[in-house]
């Protein structure tokens, strides 16, 4: 049986580039706690994954928060005034060659979720009941291209065809026990 995968099992560069990216949470309607994702277009190395609204810094961003917010308000028009900063989470080197630094922000929920098409397919919603459900976090072997042979690999199914793996997986599955617990509010 293959093993489960690491991260160890990628070499991670010795210059990482850093990026930011904005973990988005709000309550819905009927109080139930939602997390906010997008599905990348399907160009680049991260085409086709759930990801958090995020990116590279740019010369005008004073840090790393200023990024992650400048870059949810590029990629799904979420207004810097709509989000309250909650919290700096750890870093997640990837190897892609980033180290993604994420920050946990409770968001005002835009009426309707408009989205940047060239880097955006859609904007999810995800009840984070439904990630912390056991039925939705499954392993299965994977063997993709530039992987050193078949892995376990963890992940939540969202939805009939998303799997949320690889750095989202490894930013949110720490924190779902954490915010379903109440430790922010949100």
């Amino acid at each position: 049986m293959p093993r489960l995968l690491s991260i160890h099992d990628f070499p991670i560069p010795q210059n990482l580039r850093d990026s930011a990216v904005l973990v988005p949470v709000f309550r819905d309607a009927d109080g139930e706690l939602q997390l906010v994702m997008v599905r990348r277009t399907a160009f680049g190395v991260h085409g086709g994954q759930l990801a958090f609204p995020g990116g590279k810094p740019e010369l005008t961003d004073a840090d790393l928060q200023a990024t992650a917010l400048r870059e949810a308000f590029e990629e799904v028009h979420l207004p810097p005034t709509h989000v309250q900063l909650l919290a700096a989470l750890p870093t997640v080197a990837v190897p892609s060659g980033y180290r993604i630094s994420p920050f946990l922000g409770r968001i005002e929920r835009p009426a309707v979720w408009q989205w940047q098409a060239r880097e955006v397919d859609e904007v999810l919603e995800i009840p984070l009941r439904h990630l912390a459900d056991e039925l939705n976090h499954v392993e299965e072997t994977w063997e993709l291209l530039g992987w050193p042979g078949p892995r376990r690999v963890p992940f939540y199914r969202v939805g009939a065809d998303y799997p949320l793996w690889g750095a989202s997986y490894r930013i949110i599955q720490p924190l779902i026990p954490r915010l379903l617990a109440g430790e922010w509010a949100v």
